[in-house]
């Protein structure tokens, strides 16, 4: 009997830290660029994107997931589990990344794609990176701030035996350190940020010819239609209203011929953008299928602001796979992204802070295959999901940085197919644009326009304000939000100015100097 005792002890303790260390996941987190709520197929577009689909059909989507409406903050939240100016905004000079956290647990660490950030990703915990450490790049020719592992990198006129083209590339660099970090018997994080489909609109000319003639309907009937598909599959419920076309977008009808083509054009660009993205994704899930790790991987696919509504075309002449052009499209393709919801990026209504969220993982998915919740989340949750999924610790200082207190939590009880124990307050701002929100209480103002107040239960597309309804409710939210900005987020007295009381009129056609930094 003893020696019974003894080899089952000897066999526990044997076996115990490697199936431990085996059940510990790969991490492959992808961030869209300028992706709108609607933008892929599995959450009501037609742009073809059957990879992503797929993920999803046998994975999890989430319908409030939400983002800061910008790109550089978005990416603080996500690698800090923070707010973006609580973590010391670019600098994360109070924050720590994922990959500083995961890698003392033994995760192999790389990054592919757009930095957007101070310094270079090298500096921060990831052990491999290549990718941009601008905010936009051409995606023919890129920039002069490519990097490898820390070090210059000249951007090539083909790799791999086919023309340079960023999205490409990201995963090619994508595969290339998945294998070096397979070497090791660690588990592994890869970063995938793409920068696509953020302008400069430009995409290979087969993938534009894809699209040809696809959104000669214009922008109002292909939003009916997102709608349409979005209701029919059960992503939203039918009494959010769809909301209406702003007064800044033009009815399609009233353009000319000419103009409709240009923009038709422009947004053949975007969907063939998308498309590539997608077949990217695709690659680099047949790559972790075919090395044997794509079942304990869990796959994370998300976009770090809604839909862009900004007008900054150069060289309307140019073709979009000429590596000079400079296309973008503005507030009103934008408004088909974001269906069913207002406004854009940089806003904090929902159309700037929601995207998707697609989650994948066969090992270890408890929740139905092709389920859609609706519980939320934010970017600062994926931190600590993280740390909960790899047994990690979030720590207090890191080198001479000292770290503020984590403000995610962890999703895994929602991967488990759980009801989550929710945020009871979830704080937005950007620039001149702020939000709170509370349970199905959402306040929100645009560009220190008047407190809007919305129950996001019955109207989540924000058509019924209900401040005038609930002024205790208004003045107890705000007081709120100017607490967690001034103590939490640390917000500079510039940004604490109190909102008006009115509604401000807001246009998009045109730049103006708030929407300049990315």
């Amino acid at each position: 009997m003893l020696r019974v005792l003894t080899l089952l002890l000897v066999s526990l303790c044997s076996v115990s830290p490697s199936t431990a260390e085996e059940s510990r996941p790969n991490i492959v987190l992808i961030m869209a660029d300028d992706l709108g709520f609607a933008d892929l197929g599995c959450y009501g577009s037609e742009i073809q994107t059957p990879h992503l689909d797929r993920l999803a059909g046998n994975g999890l989507r989430f319908t409030q997931f939400y983002n800061t409406a910008k790109c550089h903050s978005s990416r603080v939240s996500l690698l800090t589990g923070l707010y973006c100016d609580q973590a010391g905004s670019e600098q994360l000079s109070r924050g720590a990344t994922i990959a500083e956290v995961l890698q003392p647990t033994g995760y192999s660490t790389a990054m592919v794609g757009k930095w957007h950030l101070s310094k270079q990703p090298t500096d921060f915990g990831f052990q491999r990176y290549w990718g941009h450490l601008s905010g936009a790049t051409n995606f023919f020719t890129g920039d002069d701030t490519f990097r490898l592992n820390g070090k210059d990198w000249a951007v090539p006129k083909t790799l791999n035996g086919r023309p340079f083209y960023t999205t490409n590339a990201i995963v090619d660099f994508g595969i290339q350190f998945i294998d070096e970090m397979r070497e090791k018997d660690d588990p592994f994080l890869l970063y995938v940020a793409f920068n696509a489909p953020h302008y400069p609109l430009q995409a290979p000319r087969e993938a534009v010819k894809k699209y040809e003639g696809r959104y000669d309907a214009g922008w109002d009937e292909m939003r009916r239609e997102r709608h349409a598909r979005q209701l029919e599959m059960g992503l939203l419920p039918a009494k959010w209203e769809l909301s209406p076309r702003p007064e800044h977008v033009p009815a399609w009808d009233s353009l000319s011929k000419q103009e409709q083509q240009w923009e038709a054009d422009r947004m053949e660009v975007f969907a063939a953008m998308v498309d590539v993205l997608d077949q990217n994704v695709g690659r680099l899930v047949s790559h972790l299928q075919e090395t044997g790790e794509f079942d304990n991987t869990l796959f994370l696919f998300c976009s770090d602001n809604g839909a862009c509504p900004f007008e900054r075309t150069r060289g309307r002449n140019l073709k979009p796979w000429d590596p000079k052009s400079y296309w973008t499209y503005d507030a009103s393709w934008a408004h088909v992204g974001n269906t069913p919801f207002r406004l854009y990026k940089q806003n904090q209504h929902e159309g700037g802070i929601s995207s998707p969220l697609i989650v994948h993982w066969p090992a270890g998915l408890k929740a139905e295959k092709n389920s859609i919740t609706t519980q939320p989340g934010h970017l600062i949750d994926l931190m600590a999901t993280f740390i909960d999924i790899a047994g990690a610790e979030y720590p207090e200082q890191v080198g001479d940085r000292m770290i503020d207190p984590l403000q995610g939590k962890s999703l895994a009880p929602i991967f488990e197919g759980e009801q989550r124990e929710p945020h009871e307050t979830v704080y937005f701002h950007f620039g001149t644009d702020r939000a709170l929100r509370q349970g199905d209480w959402k306040l929100v103002s645009a560009k220190l326009g008047r407190w809007e107040l919305y129950n996001l239960k019955d109207d989540r597309t924000e058509l019924h304000d209900l401040s005038a309804q609930h002024p205790e409710r208004v003045e107890a939210m705000a007081r709120e939000w100017f607490r967690i900005a001034e103590n939490v987020d640390r917000l500079p007295k510039k940004q604490l100015k109190p909102v008006s009381n009115k509604r401000k009129s807001l246009s998009f056609r045109k730049d103006t100097s708030d929407q300049l930094k990315d």
